[in-house]
């Protein structure tokens, strides 16, 4: 009888999951678990909580919704907090597992998870499947990626390459392992978050998909998507990309079957655009990997001294910019900013501030809800100039922004209003 386990790491739906399916056609019996890593609770080098509650609250939704499409299938999903390998060999052992199926992630922590397990003489067998193409398919090597988006979209599209064909969702899942709960500490991850524009699971992310598909909103996608305030502004895919509650494949085919019926226009090929501008980031791993992570980038020049009270100033909204003080109370209020704003904020740490990069890169990780480990790792070396991009840096006017983006104050009235009266309202019921 042949027992695997099923690992969900940023994979959590059961519609196009290439590694999910091979476990099912696989297995006589399936353990499927979520483990969290107890180093998300611990703070940072630069004083603050990893993974904070919006994060929090949106990966409850998920994995709750998870876990309910498992157990419509009569499966069921087993949640773990603790050491990765001693969770997994101890599941390993209670169920007697002939191996651990997981998706592939190309980023120095992920990849010591999996040589960790590696390392106990435990099977993983791993399935890259978070990008909209697959890397067999492209014009080069991956270790001889193009180092300019540019060059690469270009022969991307030379090659008439738009996205792979995503699989069919899981309808039938092998039957649970009789098995004792082994010693490991079982998850009770509780989370409060006053978002609520977004919620988290498969069945979210479809419904979102479907109506902003069904509103055609793509048309408009180019011209409205630097806009700052509402929801339709962009496309919102992230926080469900992020998490794999939907996969970029299934997006592109929707939107190849968007085009085919209305028409391709300047808001569809924009929204393929970005979606190459993911796939790039993750691609980029494969040529440069650890050296994306240090402290330096790709580049040979020190990061700035970290500032303590400045970095607490851009974090906490009181720099005195309108602009990026409205941005960041955004971003900590909701756990989300628009791309546009996310330059524009990280410019001003970076130039303005003369902030660590490295701490702004990781403030990102702990608030927003659709943080990517590989795009928001790219995005910060693109902005700081120590990535791949040999224009260097790019640093924002923040008075041009704010009169291009903001003329009216719109927003920075809608957000630097509320938290003010959110803190006046905190200090009368003190």
């Amino acid at each position: 009888m042949t027992v695997l386990i099923y690992w969900f790491r940023q994979d959590l739906r059961l519609a196009d999951n290439p590694a999910l399916s091979r476990a099912c056609a696989e297995a006589d019996c399936l353990l499927p678990i979520y483990v969290f890593d107890p180093a998300d609770d611990a703070p940072t080098e630069w004083g603050f909580n990893r993974v904070g509650s919006h994060r929090r609250a949106f990966l409850r939704e998920s994995l709750d919704d998870l876990k309910r499409q498992l157990r419509a299938l009569g499966s069921d999903l087993f949640e773990f907090s603790g050491d990765l390998q001693t969770v997994i060999a101890s599941l390993s052992v209670a169920v007697n597992a002939t191996a651990i199926y997981c998706e592939q992630i190309e980023a120095p922590e992920e990849i010591d998870q999996v040589i960790r397990l590696q390392s106990l003489g435990i099977a993983v067998r791993q399935c890259w499947q978070s990008s909209m193409l697959e890397p067999q398919d492209l014009p080069f090597d991956l270790t001889a990626i193009p180092d300019v988006f540019t060059a690469f979209r270009q022969k991307v599209e030379k090659a008439n390459l738009r996205f792979a064909s995503p699989v069919s969702s899981v309808t039938w899942i092998p039957p649970l392992p009789v098995w004792q709960t082994p010693s490991v500490q079982t998850s009770d991850l509780r989370a409060e978050s006053h978002l609520k524009s977004f919620v988290g699971g498969e069945v979210a992310a479809d419904l979102h998909l479907k109506q902003y598909f069904d509103r055609r909103l793509p048309d408009t996608y180019k011209q409205t998507r630097n806009k700052l305030l509402g929801m339709d502004y962009s496309s919102k895919f992230s926080p469900w990309l992020s998490l794999g509650c939907v996969s970029a494949r299934t997006i592109a085919a929707q939107l190849d079957n968007y085009e085919s019926e209305h028409g391709a226009n300047e808001g569809t090929y924009w929204l393929s655009f970005e979606l190459l501008w993911r796939d790039y980031f993750r691609f980029l791993h494969f040529k440069y990997g650890r050296k994306l992570y240090r402290k330096t980038g790709l580049s040979d020049h020190p990061p700035s001294k970290f500032g303590r009270r400045q970095f607490a100033q851009w974090c906490g909204g009181h720099t005195g910019e309108g602009l990026i003080d409205a941005a960041m109370r955004e971003l900590s209020t909701t756990g989300y900013l628009s791309n546009r704003l996310r330059q524009v904020v990280a410019s001003y740490l970076i130039y303005d501030m003369m902030g660590d990069w490295r701490a702004g890169a990781a403030w990102f990780e702990s608030q927003l809800i659709d943080y990517d480990v590989y795009s928001n790792q790219g995005n910060w070396l693109y902005i700081a100039g120590r990535g791949t991009d040999p224009r260097g840096g790019r640093a924002f006017n923040v008075a041009k922004q704010t009169n291009d983006h903001d003329s009216n104050g719109n927003y920075r009235r809608r957000w630097l209003q509320q938290s003010d009266e959110s803190v006046q309202i905190q200090k009368n019921e003190e």
